[in-house]
């Protein structure tokens, strides 16, 4: 069922994103409905993975683990915060017109240093708790620039958008029901 015949130069990845807070739920920004938030916070981030399985079955499906380290800039509300991310992800690769595009899922938990503001904020509104753990959800669309530029040399150098999303699923964890954060990055990843 699982294949593991995958060469040796493409069994880790090395992603670096930046992104902008969004008030807008998942729902929302996954339907293209995204509302900036006033701070304008951002969030910079680095995530390295290793490939468990290549080609599941024999779906264009490869299985990743995967941590990131973010920072995230407060915009002077309070010290600034770093993320700390464990997590798994399946890539879904399809090929239109000889391109690789990938579709990624990741689920995982997230712990940050202090509470975000947007998380703070929302939990406020909806006098809700607030928590540091909680699940995380990284999606993602990228595009191959060595297959879209004909470049042996970006090849397996992935460019696309990804949203981090930071929850307690309905209340599941930490009884956390509203206290969430979204950010709408772009992203760089290479795969070797």
């Amino acid at each position: 069922m699982f294949s593991t015949a995958y060469s040796a130069d493409d069994t880790y990845s090395l992603r670096v994103a930046y992104g902008k807070s969004t008030k807008s739920d998942l729902g929302e920004v996954l339907i293209g409905h995204v509302d900036s938030d006033i701070a304008d916070l951002y969030t910079l981030s680095i995530d390295g993975g290793y490939k468990l399985f290549d080609s599941i079955g024999s779906l264009p499906l490869d299985l990743y683990i995967k941590s990131s380290l973010s920072y995230f800039d407060e915009a002077n509300l309070h010290d600034d915060i770093y993320e700390l991310t464990t997590y798994i992800k399946l890539y879904y690769t399809f090929r239109p017109f000889d391109q690789n595009i990938r579709l990624g899922f990741g689920e995982g938990v997230s712990y940050t240093t202090n509470l975000l503001a947007t998380e703070s904020a929302g939990a406020a509104l909806n006098s809700d708790n607030t928590s540091k753990f909680l699940n995380y959800l990284d999606i993602s669309l990228d595009i191959d620039m060595g297959k879209l530029f004909g470049s042996a040399l970006l090849e397996e150098t992935y460019i696309g958008i990804l949203i981090k999303h930071r929850s307690g699923i309905f209340g599941l964890i930490n009884n956390v029901k509203h206290g969430g954060s979204n950010y709408n990055c772009i992203m760089i990843e290479k795969n070797f």
